[in-house]
């Protein structure tokens, strides 16, 4: 058991499926009360059924008032989970780039706007952001996400730089492919660069535990995104180089 979470107020956005659904079953293990949110009221209520949690369904960027309530006035830790997988180019639409925004990043951006003044009194307070490799490195073929989940890591990063002297704690999810809905969304893409080394839901809950246990910020369920964030680093044009034939391997696939 981690004792950092138990007995902790915990609300999982996203939750009703995927990743959300799988931390918020290992919270709930691991004795914390659990808010379990989705847009889709039935997956939520499920979700929490079986944990013996607490539906709060809808928009994730406005249930932390709900959610404090459900939880008896304290959020301990918010996940923030819920994301839209938005594939396309530069062309992909004001609709599509505006959603990408508003729920990959502005969502993560209100949630801490309700939590941080009250974290920041008490001193303590534990934001999870559930980003993407996409957001360290990127992927093909979706720009509106990987641009997004590019702000959705700088936010956690900026979270995290801001606050923990002053007793906030911060973790940034950023796994590959995970076996969800999403992945069967990205299509061929997904196919040849995700679904390969693609990892269990219940895999990136447990990378999550092992990261607060060892009160780390970047959680790699992959590990090899580490060399490769590296080498982006280190040669950008290789790096782009490499992704490029990546690129053209997908083209030419389909």
């Amino acid at each position: 058991m981690v004792e950092a979470v138990q007995g902790a107020g915990v609300v999982v956005t996203g939750a009703g499926g995927g990743i959300g659904a799988a931390l918020a079953r290992r919270f709930a293990a691991e004795g914390a009360r659990v808010v379990v949110n989705d847009l889709d009221a039935d997956k939520a209520k499920a979700v929490a059924e079986e944990i013996g949690g607490i539906a709060v369904p809808g928009d994730a960027s406005a249930i932390v008032p709900e959610a404090r309530d459900a939880l008896g006035g304290t959020v301990d830790v918010y996940c923030a989970n819920a994301g839209v997988g938005s594939g396309g180019s530069e062309a992909a639409g004001e609709s599509v780039w505006a959603l990408a925004w508003d729920v990959n990043v502005m969502a993560h951006v209100r949630a801490a706007e309700a939590l941080v003044p009250e974290w920041m009194e008490r001193g303590s307070g534990r934001f999870v952001s559930t980003v993407s490799a996409a957001g360290l490195l990127t992927m093909i073929g979706a720009a509106p996400y990987s641009v997004t989940k590019h702000g959705a890591y700088a936010f956690a990063e900026w979270l995290s730089l801001t606050y923990r002297h002053r007793g906030i704690k911060v973790h940034a999810i950023c796994p590959q492919g995970v076996r969800t809905d999403m992945l069967d969304s990205t299509g061929s893409a997904g196919d040849l660069v995700l679904k390969p080394t693609a990892i269990e839901p219940d895999d990136v809950a447990e990378a999550l535990f092992r990261g607060i246990e060892e009160d780390r910020f970047l959680i790699l369920p992959h590990p090899e995104v580490a060399g490769f964030y590296q080498a982006r680093a280190g040669d950008p044009d290789r790096w782009l180089t490499h992704m490029n034939h990546l690129q053209q391997k997908w083209e030419a696939a389909r």
